[in-house]
């Protein structure tokens, strides 16, 4: 990993500094400004301090069918999304907690150390003379050992964090590989926290621009995970905030009082509501529903283990063709991994999907998220919290997780 500190007048000529010299892949890890002391802050001006990384190992761009990511849904570039804002405006801070842990522990290891020598002998001349030449080598075992460590807390932090057992141990190998045996401790903590963020990666949002066609977006998942309650956050930043052409349809007409419910966010919004019965029936409506730049479809809860209802879903997504319509998979991020990763793959079965994690109020963990980005291979885009419409949804956000799996507060 690469590691450089750019110089400027500004923000924003520092962050333009490092993309020049490390491209666009690169990632910001702080940001901060700098005053002369002294006199001189009287007649110069602060500048900007900049330090941005870039992993030395090619990052691999992931496909993502039409049907998940088109002109409909952009990514945002990396140097943005990485920019540092209000309370987190330095990597210091953000992993300050797990830090303090790890020194701590330190410290106590060494203070056992010194507890358990129980004679102390009387030093030569000769004998100091010939420990005076061997410190280099002992500092450097003491060094390593300090690292090596570091590094075991903070892979059993991670696996704490509910992180897949091979997902952390590939992490540390990596780490492994490109620091150095004594590396100190910023140092991995700042190759790790890059690691993540890359894993991560940019959450894939829904864009409100007008198209040339209307856009249909599918909200898939169990029963309970939220998916009503999501889309009318979503519907909601759509209609006040990009002041979007919206219309939204459910034909979730299993679950006691799910038409009212939505019907409810519908007219709070004043946007159309379309209940529909069947597949067919939504062929029927596409004319009725062209008028609109995006339809948000609200499909019912279904069992992932009963393929008769996977099926009604797919005939209902089929209905509109591909580059028409994009799919998210809803999961509940307190649901158990093992449960998440057979959910993830029937749906991925017969579609692709990008993911929205629900109910972060109700878990401690965020290792859930990493574990299904990386096995799925879907972007990740929305998290919500809560049942406040519109304010508890936001895109997900990479540097939060890696906080988070590295000892820092909640994602949300």
């Amino acid at each position: 990993m690469i590691i450089k500190k750019f110089l400027a007048k500004t923000e924003t000529e520092a962050i333009e500094m490092a993309k020049q010299e490390l491209g666009n892949a690169a990632i910001v890890m702080n940001i901060k400004k700098v005053r002369p002391k002294g006199l001189a802050k009287l007649f110069i001006h602060g500048k900007v301090e900049v330090t941005a990384a870039l992993d030395e190992a090619p990052v691999q761009t992931e496909k993502v069918s039409e049907s998940t990511v088109s002109d409909f849904s952009r990514p945002k570039p990396a140097m943005d999304v990485a920019k540092n804002t209000g309370e987190e405006d330095s990597l210091e801070e953000r992993l300050t907690r797990l830090q303090a842990l790890l020194e701590k522990q330190m410290s106590e290891k060494k203070e056992e150390e010194k507890s358990g020598e129980t004679i102390a002998k009387q030093k030569t001349e000769e004998t100091a003379e010939i420990e005076e030449a061997v410190p280099v080598d002992e500092e450097k075992e003491k060094e390593i050992e300090y690292a090596k460590n570091c590094k075991e807390l903070i892979y059993q932090q991670m696996l704490a964090n509910e992180v897949d057992k091979e997902i952390a141990d590939s992490i540390m190998e990596e780490v492994n590989r490109s620091l150095p045996e004594d590396a100190l401790l910023d140092q991995i903590l700042a190759n790790i926290y890059q690691k993540i963020i890359l894993m991560i990666g940019q959450p894939y949002l829904i864009d409100a621009k007008p198209k040339d066609k209307t856009i249909f977006i599918f909200f898939l998942g169990s029963t309970g995970v939220g998916k009503t309650t999501t889309i009318a956050k979503i519907a909601s930043k759509l209609k006040l905030e990009e002041k979007a052409n919206i219309v939204l349809v459910t034909a979730d007409t299993y679950r006691i009082a799910a038409v009212e419910q939505l019907k409810t966010y519908a007219n709070i919004l004043s946007v159309p509501l379309k209940v529909i019965y069947s597949p067919k029936e939504l062929e029927e409506s596409m004319e009725e529903l062209s008028q609109y730049d995006i339809c948000l479809v609200d499909t019912a809860g279904r069992s992932h283990k009963d393929k008769e209802q996977m099926n009604d879903i797919r005939e209902l997504m089929e209905q509109i063709p591909i580059a028409e319509r994009q799919i998210y998979l809803v999961l509940n991020a307190g649901t158990k991994y093992n449960d998440l990763q057979e959910i993830a793959s029937t749906y991925s079965s017969f579609t692709d999907y990008s993911i929205i994690f629900t109910k972060l109020d109700e878990t401690s963990s965020a290792g859930a998220m990493l574990n299904i980005k990386m096995k799925t291979k879907c972007p990740l885009s929305y998290v919500t919290w809560g049942q406040n419409v519109p304010d508890d949804i936001g895109e997900i956000d990479p540097q939060k997780v890696a906080k988070q799996l590295l000892g820092g507060n909640r994602v949300n």
